[in-house]
C-alpha cells in the first residue's frame, strides 16, 4: 500500500518542534508565507544549511515536485512538509513527481516521493486570481476522469474513483477549500493507474507555449482545463467504452461532459491549436497518450483542428 503523509493543521505546524527548519516558497505567495511562518524563507534549495532537518515547501505542483525529487536524491533523511498554494495537482499528498529533462516531462512514481506531512492552508489560494483557481479544478478533474477510464485501472480502483467523481460533481468550479482534499485524492488514484491524452497534450505543449507566450500564464492546469472537454468528446466519438463504464458505476457521462465544458477556455484553445497541430506526433508518442482510455491515432488530429467537439 502506498504511504500517505500525515495531515497537520497550520496551528500544529507553528507549535511542533521541527529542528532546524527552512521554507522554500513560490514567489506568488512568498510574502504571505514569510509573514505567517517563523522560519527563514530561502530563494532556492541551494541555500539550505547543511544541518537543516525540516524543509517546508509552499507552492504549486511544480515546486512541490522539485522538492520531493531533491529530497529523495540529496537528503532522504530530511523531513519534508508540503503546503499547496492552490488546489489541482495534489502533489502535496502523492507519490508522483513530474520533472523536466532535456525539454521533456518525466513522470516518476515512487513511495519515497510522498512528503512526510501535508498542511492544508485553506485561505492561501484566496489571494490567487479566479482563473488560476478554476484551472486548478480542471487539473483535478482531468486526473480523476483519466484515471477512471485508463485501461490500467482495476475494478476496485474504478469503484474508488467513481466515489471521488461523484464528490467532484458536488463542488463548484471555482473557489472552495474542499478542492484541496479532492485534488490529493485525484492525484493518488491516477498514480495507481495512469492518465491519458489530456496529459499527453499538456506535457507536450506546456513548455513550448510557456516559452512562446509567457505573459499568457500557460501551465499544466491551463492545458488540462482547456483540453479536457475536447478529449472527452473524442473518446466518446471513438468508442462506447466511456459511457458504458459510467453506467456500470452509476455515473452520468453527460454530467461529466457538462463539467468539462464549463472549464473550456476558448482563447487558450485558439492559441494552443497551432502548436498542437505542429507537435501532434510528439503528443501521440507521449507515454500518457498511450494509456488513454481509447486508442488515439494520427488522423484524430482532425477532431481538434475541425473542432468536432463543438459541433
Amino acid at each position: 500500500m502506498m504511504p500517505e503523509p500525515e495531515v497537520w493543521s497550520l496551528e500544529r505546524l507553528l507549535t511542533e518542534n521541527l529542528g532546524v527548519t527552512s521554507v522554500w516558497a513560490t514567489p506568488s505567495v512568498r510574502a504571505r508565507v514569510a509573514a505567517r511562518l517563523p522560519f527563514p524563507v530561502r530563494a532556492s534549495l541551494a541555500e539550505l544549511e547543511p544541518e537543516t532537518q525540516t524543509l517546508i515547501v509552499v507552492g504549486g505542483g511544480t515546486l512541490i515536485d522539485l522538492a520531493k525529487v531533491w529530497r529523495r536524491d540529496h537528503a532522504p533523511s530530511l523531513r519534508l512538509i508540503a503546503i499547496a498554494s492552490v488546489w489541482g495537482s495534489g502533489a502535496e499528498g502523492s507519490p508522483v513527481a513530474v520533472t523536466h529533462q532535456a525539454g521533456r516531462k518525466i513522470i516518476c512514481v515512487d513511495r519515497s516521493l510522498v512528503p512526510d506531512v501535508r498542511v492544508p492552508w485553506l485561505d492561501l489560494a484566496e489571494s490567487l486570481p479566479p482563473l488560476v483557481q478554476r484551472r486548478g479544478c480542471g487539473d483535478a478533474w482531468s486526473h480523476a476522469l483519466e484515471a477512471f477510464m485508463s485501461p490500467l485501472a482495476t475494478p476496485e480502483l474504478r469503484g474508488e474513483t467513481s466515489t471521488l467523481l461523484q464528490f467532484l460533481r458536488e463542488l463548484p468550479i471555482g473557489s472552495d477549500p474542499r478542492w484541496f482534499e479532492a485534488s490529493v485524492a485525484a492525484c493518488r488514484v491516477q498514480a495507481k493507474s495512469s492518465v491519458g491524452l489530456v496529459h499527453g497534450i499538456a506535457h507536450t505543449l506546456e513548455g513550448l507555449l510557456a516559452t512562446a507566450e509567457p505573459e499568457f500564464g500557460w501551465g499544466h492546469a491551463a492545458l488540462c482545463s482547456t483540453f479536457l472537454w475536447p478529449v472527452l468528446c473524442l473518446d466518446a466519438a471513438l468508442s462506447p467504452k466511456p459511457q458504458e463504464l459510467c453506467r456500470q458505476y452509476g455515473l452520468s457521462w453527460d454530467a461529466f461532459l457538462s463539467s468539462a465544458r464549463s472549464l473550456f477556455e476558448e482563447e487558450a484553445y485558439d492559441r494552443a491549436l497551432p502548436v498542437l497541430e505542429a507537435h501532434w506526433t510528439a503528443v501521440l508518442r507521449d507515454p500518457c497518450t498511450r494509456t488513454n482510455g481509447v486508442l488515439v491515432r494520427p488522423g484524430h488530429l482532425d477532431h481538434f483542428r475541425l473542432r468536432a467537439f463543438a459541433a
